[in-house]
């Protein structure tokens, strides 16, 4: 008998012997004692919020997607993840199944407010639409990380709850990108503006994933104006940069004019990320009060030699020496002579509060990709959309023209390298080089400029064995290749 066979039969089997008691408990909370006014809807729809946990959906799966990366590399068990010439090793594995659980786990909550908030009575309609919208949003935001990262999945529109929702099979990618858009779409009407917990989804998150999504299956026109709306008509702008470390007015901060969507974090509810990048200890300048470098820098790659000094990115994203308790700077050891600085516990007392999922410089890098994309060469627009992103990072005013712009004449093809690499520079450790290159069909040629010969079979993850045991419309044909 399959596991969740078994689970699910033993949880029926209980829940028939609770049926002759002779007393339920009034306390007892069941699903159809709970949903009865708006103080369970929000208690439903922070539930699903609690699946995006502290970091994007885990650190596991933040740790499995930034690995994939073309400039960096992996210690200790997670250097096999940016070993690129041979599969997963069975840790790895694991880890791909254990984020495929957290996704549809987060899925599952979304369905059970998509079921069941709509029918509460007792609760104000207005807040009632935007919890439902929420939801969609959530939903679809889920399922654009399972189709990118393991291809046709299974698609789950109803809470699962007993034997005869389990089975699903392996959808096609379009038939989930048609889910995400769809659900995109009744998120982005049902949705208002950002409030005060700007953890929670708007209207402009909504139009943020759809040009994310739209970007991602070449639907040009619709991503650039999904991005452009954003840009014209948001509450939003660029936060200003003099220095390297003005950068942390977005990450070291509650909230910021950029901050359109994002994970927050306090001394109660701390992110995981520079356990992973930095050494423990090192005072005052805390980088991290504990930490393993387990994501470290390849200086070898465009992250080297290659990118300009006097971009401030470069200092912001990356550091060589730190303070000891007498003020004296003292350079990293040998072992691992540059990390990654831009998550950190402290700087100047600031924590660290904020861990992007959308923010406003990436409606502009969107629009710029994809007007050019549509058009089939960049526009002037375009090229200043694309210039101001650049400036910024040079401390120049991002809306004059300055030494270090983007000049016209650029083909196609090569205005949107230049855009994939900015996205590169300024959204390090946030998640996005992997699914970058692999959108516009480059993992090959782009890696092995990083020495990296990648296996086809690496560019899906694997199926978890539960899926494939427990799910009735799924068996081991259903594999992707290579697993």
């Amino acid at each position: 008998m399959k596991k969740t066979t078994l689970f699910l039969l033993t949880i029926i089997f209980l829940s028939a012997c609770e049926n002759m008691l002779d007393e339920v408990p009034k306390s007892f909370v069941s699903k159809t004692n709970y949903y009865q006014n708006e103080s369970d809807a929000e208690g439903a729809i922070a539930g699903a919020y609690s699946g995006l946990q502290t970091d994007f959906f885990g650190i596991t799966y933040y740790l499995m997607v930034e690995l994939h990366g073309d400039f960096l590399n992996g210690r200790g068990s997670q250097a096999p993840i940016t070993i690129w010439n041979q599969v997963l090793d069975q840790t790895n594995i694991g880890r791909c199944a254990s984020n495929w659980s957290t996704l549809y786990s987060a899925i599952n909550r979304a369905n059970a407010v998509l079921d069941n908030v709509p029918q509460i009575e007792d609760i104000n309609p207005d807040t009632q639409s935007k919890i439902i919208a929420e939801a969609h949003f959530l939903r679809a935001l889920c399922y654009f990380e399972l189709v990118r990262g393991w291809g046709p999945v299974p698609i789950k529109l109803t809470e699962t709850i007993d034997l005869n929702t389990v089975e699903a099979p392996r959808a096609s990618e379009s038939d989930v990108y048609d889910l995400i858009i769809a659900d995109c779409t009744t998120a982005e009407s049902g949705l208002g503006e950002v409030g005060a917990q700007t953890g929670r989804a708007s209207k402009w998150a909504a139009k943020m994933l759809l040009s994310h999504v739209y970007l991602t299956i070449g639907e040009w026109e619709k991503a650039a104006s999904k991005a452009n709306e954003v840009i014209n008509s948001g509450p939003f702008a660029l936060v200003t940069v003099d220095e390297p470390n003005d950068f942390y007015k977005i990450f070291a901060t509650e909230t910021s004019s950029e901050d359109i969507f994002s994970n927050h974090h306090s001394d109660t509810r701390s992110s995981s990320i520079p356990t992973y990048l930095h050494r423990a200890n090192n005072p005052p300048w805390n980088y991290s009060t504990s930490g393993y470098f387990g994501w470290v820098p390849d200086t070898t790659t465009w992250i080297g030699k290659a990118w300009d000094d006097n971009d401030f990115r470069k200092s912001f994203n990356l550091y060589t020496e730190y303070q000891n308790d007498e003020g004296e700077w003292i350079s990293l050891p040998s072992t691992a002579p540059v990390l990654f600085k831009k998550f950190i516990t402290n700087t100047d007392g600031l924590r660290v509060f904020t861990v992007p999922i959308y923010r406003f410089t990436e409606a502009f890098l969107f629009y710029a990709e994809a007007s050019c994309m549509a058009e089939g060469s960049p526009s002037d627009l375009a090229l200043e959309r694309l210039n101001m992103i650049k400036r910024r990072a040079y401390g120049y005013d991002p809306t004059s023209p300055s030494p270090v712009d983007y000049q016209s004449g650029m083909s196609q093809i090569e205005f949107r390298d230049a855009v994939i690499q900015e996205r590169a520079y300024e959204f390090m450790i946030e998640r996005r080089r992997w699914f970058d290159v692999k959108r516009i069909g480059k993992v090959q040629e782009i890696y092995a400029k990083a020495g990296r010969n990648v296996l086809n079979e690496r560019l899906l993850w694997p199926i978890p064995e539960n899926e494939i045991n427990n799910n009735p419309a799924i068996n081991q044909a259903d594999q992707n290749p290579g697993y």
